[in-house]
């Protein structure tokens, strides 16, 4: 059962759950009347947002970070940009993993090139640098930074160590730059949900069960949208902190902020293991504390689950789907369908029926939500003595650091799995953002990964490919692995096997990590490969611009996949403008053109030139314009393209899904919402404008958007910014900005974070 409250609500001793207009019965348990402001900083998350927040006050909040990760297809980029703006040293430990361009398969020389980069800026700049294969970034951080009452930023939005009481926070790679400068990552104070926990998960059920149902109970609504998930309760202690940890990390597809758990001897133990006590403190919320909202699980009650393309909240029990089969994936066929930007191209999930039962193509289990020890040793288990077959079905298997490879390897599991028939790899994050294991064209894959997005798996729509993939918990893949691919519940082969206690070894990090923080070398040089190039240079914000309409997208949701796809442009992630190639390519394959376009007459602008002497529509935009707007004047008026998407962002944490629109020579979304944050961010750090609007767009493709005196607009109230339609007539559309600090007003008046940094 999972019960979200309507409202606020205040937690008494951790225990009892007290509704906000309920707050009467405060003062019976506690003998003090309520007071929501002074309960509010009984959460754990207040405690350990007030110890990092460098502001005067609690409500707007300018955080200094213990810590940094970022991973290799977003850490040149995060170096290029600080380096730009004057950083000569990194002044906190600063983690550079190479777990998603790991396999180097793709572009010749180029994905190990940025490896190479990455260790000399490791040297100079002293930082610590994790090779490939050595583990993924989640899992690094969780054994060797995390700890109780830190706080963390990564590039990467699965950024989750709450379960070890780190409240993590993964942003756009421009966030990471002002922790580098020394500046301060602002937000306002979020708000904070409580996730009540009670009972005990059953046997059969995994972190992955527990974390789709979760996010199928509030990603729809929002409820948690932005704010610190915060776990509380007894049935926190059913769980040993490996599985926490896999639950946590899920929290993202949620759309939260952060997350936090209270803590306890499992934390404590599993910190000591790990060689570093001194990071343990208990956390729990005071006496008394105040919520703005509670999610009430009793964990005895979640089944097994999966989530059906494409998305996490698609949820599902799997007992739910199997007596309903051809009904829910006749549904989830037509959703996919619709939202294929290839419309000669058809996805089928009906015809995986095959005598009343869902046949699967392939399973796979791996990363930071999948490969923990804890999800590997319970697959082990159940293929003991089993087969995976030698149809098409196949199983891949991916440990999530090397440490916990040994283990699994001295436990006897690896050598269980491959007798079983399944492929034991390396740690890798490929196959959780389409860079490995892409299945087969139309067919259907079942992951313990974190995400099943559109194409997330590597499909190319664009060239006629495409598959698909279903979230389940490794529990539930493998027993389907042992029913040959029909897709079975963990509940069939349920026991009461306990998984051995994890031994950790260090002895793979001390032989292979450069642990180079405040060891800098300025001496040393930076190692470029061919393909790492330059951010190219980027104007200021004009007093007015025209927006040429680029891409309307009217999708419920736009993921950053979708913005700018993961998989195979891995390889271009440390040139701007190659992977820029490859902007909305999987969605609106023509965008790029229409930009371009635009950039190149805004580039003979800047020239001196006049572009509507080549251009026929600026030429009648701007005619329009003067019969209105005497001061209209192509001189003071800065021209590039805009998206439209009703709500864009969600997702991965990577930049590159606004920095490719910007030096394509982006100036704005418009939307009606942003996903995330960090997106949000992402926009603004690079420049862009993050406009809003409440109506449908009265605007297509092609169309021109006049915004007069931008500059004057971003320094009022951004509540009713002037725009225009110009056409035929000249329509007025209402656009409106959300609450922007100062300083990230002027980054997006200077044209993106570089410029701001260097003008300081």
């Amino acid at each position: 059962m999972i019960r979200l409250y309507d409202g606020g609500v205040y937690l008494i001793h951790g225990t009892d759950i007290v509704p906000e207009e309920e707050a009467g019965r405060v003062e019976q348990l506690t003998g003090k009347k309520a007071c929501k402001e002074e309960a509010r900083k009984g959460t754990i998350a207040y405690s350990i947002l007030e110890k990092h927040n460098t502001a005067s006050d609690m409500k707007h909040l300018k955080i200094k970070f213990d810590a940094m990760a970022s991973h290799d297809i977003t850490f040149v980029g995060i170096i290029q940009t600080a380096k730009a703006s004057g950083m000569d040293t990194f002044p906190l430990p600063y983690v550079l993993t190479n777990c998603h361009n790991s396999l180097c398969a793709v572009g010749g020389t180029i994905n190990e090139d940025d490896h190479v980069f990455g260790l000399s800026a490791a040297k100079k700049y002293g930082g610590i640098f994790v090779p490939p294969h050595v583990a993924v970034i989640h899992q690094y951080m969780r054994e060797k930074m995390a700890g109780c009452g830190k706080m963390i930023i990564g590039s990467d939005s699965h950024t989750r160590y709450g379960a070890l009481g780190t409240i993590a926070v993964g942003e756009g790679g421009g966030e990471l730059v002002k922790q580098l400068l020394c500046d301060t990552y602002d937000v306002a104070y979020p708000g904070v949900v409580g996730v009540y926990l009670t009972g005990s998960p059953n046997p059969g059920v995994g972190p992955h069960d527990i974390a789709i149902a979760i996010v199928g109970a509030v990603f729809k609504n929002g409820y948690v949208k932005n704010k610190v998930m915060e776990f509380v309760g007894p049935g926190v202690a059913s769980m040993d902190t490996d599985y926490r940890n896999s639950v946590d990390v899920m929290t993202t597809e949620t759309t939260c902020l952060s997350s936090v758990w209270r803590t306890d001897e499992d934390t404590k133990a599993y910190l000591a293991q790990h060689g570093r006590s001194e990071d343990y403190q208990e956390l729990n919320p005071a006496d008394t504390a105040y919520y703005d909202g509670m999610i009430f699980i009793d964990l005895s009650t979640i089944k097994p689950m999966i989530a059906l393309p494409m998305h996490p909240s698609n949820a599902f029990t799997i007992d739910e789907l199997n007596a309903n089969l051809y009904d829910i994936l006749h549904d989830a066929e037509v959703s996919i369908n619709e939202r294929m930007s290839n419309k000669d191209l058809r996805y089928s999930m009906t015809d995986k029926i095959i005598d009343g039962k869902l046949h699967v193509q392939q399973g796979v289990i791996a990363g930071c939500a999948g490969g923990n020890y804890c999800n590997v040793m319970a697959a082990a288990h159940i293929l003991k003595n089993a087969s995976c077959g030698n149809s098409e079905f196949s199983l891949d298997v991916y440990p999530s650091s090397q440490p916990v490879y040994m283990d699994l390897v001295r436990k006897g599991a690896v050598s269980t799995l491959l007798e079983a028939g399944a492929i034991f790899k390396t740690a890798f994050c490929g196959p959780c953002f389409g860079a490995g294991d892409t299945p087969a064209n139309n067919a259907f894959s079942i992951r313990h990964t974190t995400r099943n997005f559109p194409n997330r798996e590597g499909s190319k729509p664009g060239s006629g490919q495409f598959s698909a993939v279903a979230l389940m918990d490794a529990r539930s893949i493998a027993s389907t692995a042992v029913n040959g691919g029909i897709l079975t519940s963990a509940e069939a082969y349920a026991d009461d096997y306990a998984i051995p206690p994890y031994d950790y070894d260090n002895k793979s990090y001390e032989a292979r990590v450069y642990q180079g923080f405040g060891k800098a070398d300025k001496e040393k040089q930076l190692v470029y490969g061919p393909n790492i190039k330059d951010w190219p240079a980027m104007e200021p914000l004009a007093d007015h611009i025209l927006l040429k309409v680029c891409a309307k997208i009217m999708d419920p949701v736009t993921t950053t996949d979708e913005l700018i796809p993961s998989g195979e442009t891995s390889s271009y992630r440390s040139n701007p403008l190659g992977l820029a190639e490859f902007t909305l390519s999987r969605r609106d394959p023509e965008y790029v053109g229409r930009a371009k376009a635009i950039d190149k007459a805004e580039r003979a602008r800047m020239n001196g030139q006049c572009p509507a002497e080549k251009d026929e529509g600026l030429r009648s935009v701007f005619a329009a314009l003067k019969k209105k707007f005497s001061d209209a004047d192509m001189k003071t008026t800065e021209i590039g393209s805009m998206i439209y998407c009703i709500k864009p962002g969600d997702g991965s944490a990577r930049e590159q899904a606004a920095s490719c629109q910007r030096v394509l020579g982006g100036l704005a979304n418009i939307c009606k919402e942003y996903a995330t944050k960090r997106y949000r961010s992402n926009v603004i750090n690079w420049g862009m404008l993050p406009f809003q609007m409440k109506a449908d767009p009265d605007f297509e493709i092609g169309d021109y958007i006049y915004v007069p005196d931008i500059r004057k607009a971003l320094n009022g109230d951004m509540q009713d910014i002037k725009a225009y339609i110009v056409g035929d007539t000249i329509r007025e559309i209402p656009l409106y900005i959300a609450d922007m600090t100062e300083d990230e007003k002027s980054i997006v008046k200077a044209g993106c974070l570089i410029n701001f940094n260097r003008s300081r």
